[in-house]
């Protein structure tokens, strides 16, 4: 069933949903402010999710006093329902989702619901790949801040980005969103068009849920949207590729590198980030923008998520002054690189983010001598062309998780004498993860020499042993200062 499109409270002309019976699918992160922020536009709510637990039946039971009906246990397709929001994490092919699809239903997503009651003035500038989003779209928040705007970063770090484009008690609606948007949201996104947005690599990950790598990318492509500025990584194929295959041949292709930069690109000349794009005369012209020294930790991959950060905001006007003090406010989150300590010459550095084996190859790239602690749940990636590549940096390895028989395969076909030590423990057993840390730690510290880095960068998800990658780089911190 069509419906006209309306003004919404918020002044943008978004869709009419007072009356329309509208199905969310799905009581997970998004959920409960989605299907709020549907009642507060005065739709007929009603939300399903398959889970009957204690945790999932108390916040049905919130959504229902504010108005919303509420299904636990089963998946059916409400009758009457003409449009339905999903979960990201939902697949595709989940029943729920084919039985809308065949039945006509529109299905889209918490982002694409976002996009369409945003207020008219709000200007997105968004930020997908497979690693690197939060700390870019934290990043391009201070850099906004920095230069006086009103913006805020939303996504996977802390504010629902429904929230965020509807007033708050004081009637007040952020006028930028640094907007991080996973694969899953991009897939459920028909009309997104952000100002400017960024493809910041791409990678294997979420095959399961995607079907392939080429599903995968294109749904990170979506982001390039006609009329988008498109920002590319010029070291990652995808990230070119989509830019050139996707959105709108009339605007404009911003490109990052890690060296000096060509006309409309940002890059780095010697200690210095520059802007050759967003300057007067991009021909004979630069701009400078910040030191390397004001991005932290200094790694390739985070100088080009600073570099990502910065063309986004240069983008919107933003001064090269802002840029630089954006960076020197931002404060790095846990278990992203993190130094946790230097111990008999050898420093021990926590980057327990790195769940994919494209992101602990950036984090390797970072350290020139390395014993590696790497190790957990796969999810079918693998891992030959990461030890193919850091081969030259690593002095020892210490294996621990369900996969760690696969790392030790390859590297034993690329590194028949590098020390490796596999260290079995509660994965087997129970997911606590507490004593085999400190063994980890323990064996990693005896491969160590003076002036090596002890590098957790596992390459792989945590939840075999740990609640979460939060938890497993907090043991390695504690175990490490138990060495102390």
């Amino acid at each position: 069933m069509a419906h006209e499109t309306s003004r919404s409270p918020n002044g943008h002309a978004g869709p009419d949903l007072d009356g329309r019976p509208v199905c969310v699918a799905g009581l997970g992160v998004s959920g409960p402010p989605v299907a709020r922020a549907l009642l507060a536009q005065g739709a007929r709510v009603t939300v399903v999710d398959g889970r009957d637990d204690d945790a999932t039946r108390a916040l049905a039971a919130e959504l229902t006093r504010d108005g919303a009906e509420v299904v636990l246990g089963s998946t059916p397709l409400p009758e009457g329902c003409d449009l339905m929001v999903t979960s990201p994490g939902w697949r595709p092919d989940s029943p729920l989702l084919v039985r809308a699809v065949e039945a006509g239903v529109e299905v889209i997503g918490d982002v694409e619901l976002a996009w369409r009651l945003r207020p008219a003035h709000q200007v997105w500038l968004g930020v997908t790949g497979t690693n690197g989003k939060t700390t870019t779209v934290r990043m391009l928040e201070a850099m906004l801040r920095a230069d006086g705007r009103e913006a805020l970063a939303v996504g996977n770090v802390g504010t629902p980005i429904i929230d965020a484009v509807l007033p708050d008690e004081d009637g007040h609606v952020h006028d930028v969103l640094a907007v991080e948007l996973s694969s899953f949201q991009l897939h459920w996104s028909n009309t997104v068009r952000p100002y400017a947005a960024v493809v910041l690599n791409v990678a294997p990950d979420h095959l399961d849920w995607h079907g392939g790598l080429d599903p995968y990318a294109r749904d990170k492509g979506r982001i390039f949207a006609r009329g988008t500025t498109r920002v590319v990584n010029s070291a990652d194929e995808w990230s070119v590729r989509l830019a050139d295959e996707e959105g709108d041949a009339h605007t404009p292709t911003i490109g990052l590198r890690l060296e000096t930069p060509r006309p409309s690109e940002l890059g780095v000349v010697e200690d210095l980030l520059v802007d050759r794009a967003f300057v007067p005369d991009p021909i004979r012209g630069a701009e400078e923008l910040a030191h390397l020294s004001d991005v932290r930790p200094a790694a390739p991959h985070n100088v080009a998520n600073a570099l990502a950060a910065a063309a986004l905001a240069r983008s919107i006007g933003v001064a090269p002054a802002s840029v630089r003090a954006g960076l020197q406010a931002f404060e790095p989150e846990p278990h992203r690189i993190s130094h946790v300590a230097s111990v008999g010459g050898v420093d021990y550095v926590d980057d327990s983010k790195a769940t994919n084996p494209h992101a602990a190859l950036a984090s390797l790239r970072a350290f020139e001598s390395v014993v590696w602690v790497a190790g957990g749940l796969l999810k079918g990636a693998e891992v030959d062309e990461l030890v193919d590549t850091a081969a030259d940096r690593l002095r020892g390895a210490v294996l621990l998780g369900a996969d760690r028989a696969r790392i030790r395969e390859a590297l034993a076909a690329r590194l028949p004498d590098l020390p490796v030590v596999e260290v079995a423990g509660p994965a087997e057993e129970a997911p606590t993860g507490h004593g085999v840390m400190d063994a980890v730690v323990a064996e990693a510290a005896a491969l160590a020499g003076k002036g090596d880095t002890v590098l957790l960068a596992p390459a792989a998800a945590s939840m075999d042993m740990f609640i979460d990658y939060h938890e497993r780089g907090d043991r390695f911190t504690e175990a490490v200062g138990r060495l102390l």
